[in-house]
């Protein structure tokens, strides 16, 4: 005979699963420290091949005025602006990821320790206890 509550307990970790599976599987794969530091790679990545483009693109739109610049101390200038521009930008950008990868892990732990409570939870209910009053294990197939 089949058992309501079981049935209830399943079909919720099922759901529970197909719907934050993914976002809770970080937990398990990386330890926080590691997430959060593959994270800040990716960003800083991401970040910088967006510079390199951007300055690209910037070059090739102004080449005419960058050929025309003769003076070493104004296009020095020019590069270290861009080069603080781009150190504040990167600094801000990386500290958002740091936070928000953190959350996510935080979230992701919080769920897992949900999900696994509810899988205990379901556990529990494949034992009872025996005359002794200990409590026997159903052998499932």
């Amino acid at each position: 005979m089949l058992n309501e509550e079981k049935l209830k307990l399943m079909t919720g970790l099922a759901l529970f699963e197909k719907a934050e599976g993914k976002r809770l599987s970080i937990a398990n794969r990386y330890y926080r420290g590691d997430y959060i530091s593959r994270s800040l790679l990716r960003s800083f990545l991401g970040y910088t091949l967006c510079w390199i483009v951007g300055i690209a693109a910037g070059v090739i739109c102004r080449i005419e005025s960058i050929l025309a610049m003769v003076d070493f101390t104004e296009t020095l200038g020019y590069v270290l602006g861009l080069a603080g521009w781009y150190a504040a930008g990167l600094a801000v950008y990386l500290i958002i990821t740091a936070v928000v990868a953190y959350r996510r892990y935080r979230y992701a732990s919080r769920g897992m320790k949900v999900y696994t409570s509810k899988l205990k939870r379901l556990e529990s209910r494949y034992t009872f206890p025996d005359r002794a009053g200990a409590r026997k294990e159903v052998k499932r197939p």
